[in-house]
This record gives C-alpha cells, structure tokens and sequence, in this order.
C-alpha cells in the first residue's frame, strides 16, 4: 500500500510540474536547463513559504499596534480572570473558616452548657443526697443546744441545712458552677401582713415570668447554611458532634425531672406519715411556714435564669425539682420534732394501759384516758422522743411529777408519775435526751410512765404516732 501511495505521489508531481526545459542562446550557442517536477515541487515550496513570509511580515508590520493591544487585551482578560478566581477563593476560604469558628463557637457553647448541666446536677444531687441521709437514718442524733425552743410557734434551730456544694448554684466558681440569675422585672404588690399560701409550691406562672422570657430570654445563635456543611466533611462531622452532644444535654432535663419525681415521692410519704399521726400535712407546712418566718416577693420561675443554661426546658426542671426538695427538706425539718419513738424501751416494760375510754382503777367508772401508760421497773430512765424545749418540770396535781416538753409546731409531750425529775424548765433536749425516772407519784397504782401527745392544744392519741415511726423504721 506505502508503494501505491508513492507511486500516486509521484505520478501527481510529474502531472503538475511536467519536465520543463528553459533553453538559453548566447553567442550563436544554445543551452538548455531542464526542471524535473521534484525541483519544481521544491522551488514551488519554496516560493510558497517567501511569500507567507513576505505577507506575515507586511501584516505584522502593518497591524503592529492593533497586534499588541489585541495581546495585551487577553493578558489582561486572563490576570482578571485569575484575580476573580483568586477573590472566590479567598471568599470561599473565609466563608468555611468563618463557618468553621461559628461551628467551633457552636460546639463549644453546647459543651459548657452540658457541662453546666451536670454540675447543675451534681449540686443538686449533694443536697438530695444529705436529704436522704436524714430521710433514711432517723438516729441521727441532734446537739443539744439546737433543739425546739420555746412557745409551739417557735421554730427549731436544729433544722436540717444542707451546706452548699463548691458546684453547686450560687457557688461563684468559675471552674463550672452555674449561677442562678433572675431577671430584673417589676415586684407585684405584696399584702402587709404575711398569709399562708393556698397554691402549690410548683404552681409558678404569670404575665411578669412571660415578659421576662421575651425581653431577656437568651439569644439564638447564627445558623450555618446547610449547604456550607454540606460542601465540607469537617464541617458536617462537626455538625454531627455537636447535635450528639445537644441530645446528650435532653437526658439531663429527663434526669431532673425523674429526680422531681423522686423528690416528689418522698413528700408524699412524709404527708402519708403526718397523717398517720392524725396531722394535718398542709396544715403542718402553714405552720412550719409560720414559725419560720419565711417572705419575700413571688418571683415566677419564668424569670429566673441559670448562668450558662439556655435551655428552658431543663432549667424549668431543675427549678421545680429544687423547689419540691426544699418542700422535703421543709418536711424533713419537721418531721424531726415529731415524736415518732416510745419514752421507755426494752422487753422489761409493757403497755399496762391504752388511749381513750377504760375502766378507771380508783372509781371504776368509765372514764378517758388521755394518754399511754408503760409499767416497768422503778427508777427506769424516761427519755424525751423529740427534742423540744422543756417547759414543765414538777409536780402537777394527778400527774405527780410531770415534764412537759415543747417541740415546736404546736407539738407537745408529757411524761407523769416520773419518781424523779432530771431537767429543768428552759432545758432543751434532744431526742432520747433523759428527762425523769419512772415511778409511781400522783395518781397511780404502781411504777409507770404515763405518756401524753398533744397538738394545737388537742391531746392526740401517742399511739398513731408510735405506729407512724414504726412505719418510717420500716420503710428504711
């Protein structure tokens, strides 16, 4: 096939340039030159080439100057385009850098408010765990000094108080505590003299807690564009941290709301006990209230905010169940003057007589007994079941020798035909504090203690409140 190519060639040339023969005469001479179709091809070519060459030349020279702008304007036309991409890219850069500060910002924000959270928690939980302390060791013994003093609506100086934790709220440590913060907002009108709430203590609401939430409720952060994070892995695993850590931080609200549950739980048992007794638990709360002398403005939960906690939702539960422990608490401060514990202990005593209608042993005519009688041996100690304030010692009529002790609350406990008396009016007691030796004097047939309970000035039967303690010993 190369040599039919060849021979094509070939025979084209010698059919465009044929042999051609230039003859010259000079001097009656004759000569010839004879051109073969390959050096006519060549000088052909050859022509060919001078005259681009010459026309090139003649153009260049020509249009010269447009040549150059024309060049120039492409130059340009390129540095601007490398300019653009060069600004897009820098647009670009500190478009994913900025996003990337705002998602660094974002995550970190989401960190420390789960961080937050969990000393949040922690405070929290180091008080719920001293309530409970009290709640299930009721021996616990009290100083002496700090028992109930004085009339029924003295309050106790022996209440339970439990110490704030460094990571608790309120703590000023910067290394993770939250502060409790309220927002400034107009007080309501306060009545002058203070009266027992009928609400209940986790019923906050009101048009000033709705105000504050719109006025200084916390700001929402600026959004990423989805299409940012998109574009960039990083971005988008970064994204997906933080939204891991925003679902870890929705635990904790559940956390807190099962501890206000726990909380709540434990307030009920405490009422199931007061009732036990024939207490009135609401009643009771007014009266702690009282003899505490506790006031101030009704601040809404709404407008109370933790420092470093923008979710509602979980602050709203931390509030609510702080306030259902303090109610425990409150409770729990009580229910320590209450006397839930016999004078006398052991297998040497018995109960020779009961509460309410018996035969009387002097007339034997029916008759009330107002209290608990615990025959034993004489010279037996007698000891206090709450602590109080001892505001009778001596004889008094067919109690013999009697000690009558003060609790607070408007709880009251006698203990008659003691042999001997060991306080003093003024004494404040703890609870299992001795307070007389049992024996027979006044109105008796033999050695016993009688045993009276009373409450708003009503003698009450001791031995619900018995019952009630064995209860609680149970329980624990």
């Amino acid at each position: 096939m190369n040599g039919t190519l060849a021979e094509r060639v070939w025979a084209w040339l010698h059919e465009t340039f044929p042999e051609r023969q230039v003859y010259v005469r000079s001097d009656g001479r004759v000569q010839f030159f004879t051109f073969g179709p390959a050096l006519q091809a060549a000088l052909a070519g050859l022509s060919l080439i001078f005259l681009g060459w010459v026309a090139f030349a003649t153009v260049n020279v020509i249009f010269k100057d447009r040549i150059i702008a024309a060049k120039d304007h492409r130059f340009q036309q390129a540095q601007s385009a490398y300019e653009n991409r060069l600004a897009d890219l820098q647009l670009s850069y500190d478009e994913v850098n900025g996003a990337l500060v705002s998602a660094e910002d974002k995550f970190k924000a989401t960190a420390d408010e789960l961080q937050a959270k969990q000393n949040t928690i922690m405070g929290f939980l180091d008080r719920r765990q001293q309530v409970d302390q009290v709640l299930t060791n009721s021996s616990m013994p009290l100083p002496a000094d700090n028992s109930a003093a004085g009339s029924g609506r003295e309050s106790p100086n022996d209440a339970l108080e439990a110490p704030t934790p460094p990571s608790s709220i309120g703590s000023g440590n910067y290394g993770g505590s939250s502060d409790i913060t309220v927002n400034p907002q107009p007080v309501k009108p306060q009545p002058r003299t203070a009266k027992p709430a009928h609400a209940s203590l986790l019923d906050f609401s009101g048009a000033v807690g709705r105000l504050a939430g719109v006025l200084f409720g916390p700001k929402k952060e600026a959004e990423i564009s989805p299409a940012t994070v998109e574009r960039h892995p990083i971005l988008k695993r970064l994204a997906a941290q933080t939204e891991r850590v925003r679902r870890m931080g929705t635990s904790e609200t559940m956390l807190m709301a099962r501890a206000q549950g726990e909380a709540a739980d434990g307030v009920k048992e405490i009422q199931a006990v007061l009732r036990h007794t024939g207490i009135n638990p609401d009643q009771f709360q007014q009266q702690l209230n009282q003899s505490e002398g506790v006031g101030g403005p009704e601040i809404p939960l709404e407008s109370v905010h933790i420092e470093g906690i923008s979710d509602t939702a979980f602050q709203q539960a931390y509030l609510r169940a702080s306030a259902v422990l303090e109610q425990l608490n409150e409770l729990l401060r009580g229910m320590r003057h209450v006397p839930l514990t016999t004078p006398v202990s052991g297998s040497q005593f018995e109960r020779s007589s009961g509460f309410g209608p018996r035969v009387d042993p002097f007339t034997g005519h029916y008759a009330f007994h107002p209290g608990i009688d615990f025959a034993g041996p004489w010279g037996a100690i007698v000891r206090a079941t709450a602590p109080g304030k001892v505001v009778w010692a001596g004889p008094r009529g067919s109690y013999g020798n009697m000690v009558e002790i003060d609790h607070g609350y408007g709880i009251h406990t006698r203990y008659a035909h003691l042999s001997s008396i060991l306080v003093h009016v003024g004494a404040k007691l703890g609870e299992g504090s001795p307070v007389g030796k049992l024996g027979s004097t006044g109105r008796s047939t033999g050695p016993h203690v009688h045993y009276e309970v009373w409450y708003d000035d009503v003698v009450r039967n001791p031995r619900n409140f018995i019952e009630a303690g064995r209860h609680v010993l149970q329980q624990e």
